[in-house]
């Protein structure tokens, strides 16, 4: 059990981290990736190969995009087409749109159009926001990392941010998870119990597009065509920098640089 906690400190030089804004994470972490066309046959035809394979369908060739809300960021693309596609440490990848997710030749990061986010979140929520976490779903993997948010390492409550157990305490939702049928009546419930405004968040790839499990008769996901998330954070699983990123630039606690 030592090991784990020497590896942290050697990392960090500390077990808590004093300055989330100046975190860099592993150059081992798979974050925002980065495509550039390729002129040449050989280079086309990679990218080509790269995008058959892709699981979710997240890569695509023609033309060159890559959309991290349905990225499993298993590295494959990167592997078979390098020259197409190199995935960076950036973990600065939250969007208050789900379009913004798409990633493109060219772009050296994740734009946040604040003129997207609605002006009474930060207004209501800058200083405290607690949130009700629904794995609709999920394979606890998101869950995990999202309870890691809130350890001694990240410590995001030093910034009013954390989870409660009811929706009656909460000022809004986090989904992970594709949303299946069997949770789909109970994530509604649970969304309507908290009062307005509220902040509704998709997390992971599975809450983000459904993920492996999109095509699935078992995933219900109209719950998104009635509520429409203010921030979508890719990842499989979410990363907490993510979502901590994530968080404190859709309430304006910080700008995305």
């Amino acid at each position: 059990m030592i090991i784990p906690k020497i590896k942290v400190l050697r990392s960090h030089g500390r077990q808590a981290i004093p300055d989330l804004d100046a975190v860099e994470l592993t150059r081992e972490f798979r974050g925002r990736p980065e495509l550039t066309d390729t002129d040449d046959a050989s280079g086309r035809a990679a990218a080509e190969r790269a995008a058959a394979i892709c699981p979710t369908g997240a890569f695509s060739a023609a033309p060159l995009a890559l959309d991290l809300g349905r990225c499993l960021f298993c590295g494959e693309c990167a592997r078979i087409a390098p020259r197409s596609v190199r995935f960076t440490n950036d973990y600065r990848m939250g969007s208050p749109t789900r379009e913004g997710l798409v990633i493109r030749p060219g772009d050296t990061r994740v734009e946040f159009d604040m003129a997207k986010v609605r002006p009474e979140l930060a207004r209501t929520f800058s200083r405290a926001l607690q949130l009700r976490e629904v794995s609709a779903g999920g394979d606890a993997s998101v869950e995990m990392e999202l309870n890691a948010t809130g350890n001694v390492n990240f410590d995001f409550g030093r910034f009013g941010v954390g989870f409660t157990a009811s929706p009656r305490h909460a000022d809004g939702v986090v989904v992970s998870g594709p949303v299946t049928a069997n949770m789909s009546e109970a994530l509604e419930i649970c969304y309507e119990a908290v009062a307005t405004p509220k902040v509704l968040v998709a997390c992971g790839t599975e809450a983000c597009s459904g993920g492996l499990f999109a095509e699935s008769r078992a995933v219900d996901r109209t719950f998104f065509e009635r509520h429409t998330p203010d921030l979508w954070l890719p990842g499989a699983p979410t990363h907490p920098m993510v979502f901590i990123d994530g968080i404190r630039t859709l309430l304006g606690r910080k700008k995305r640089v």
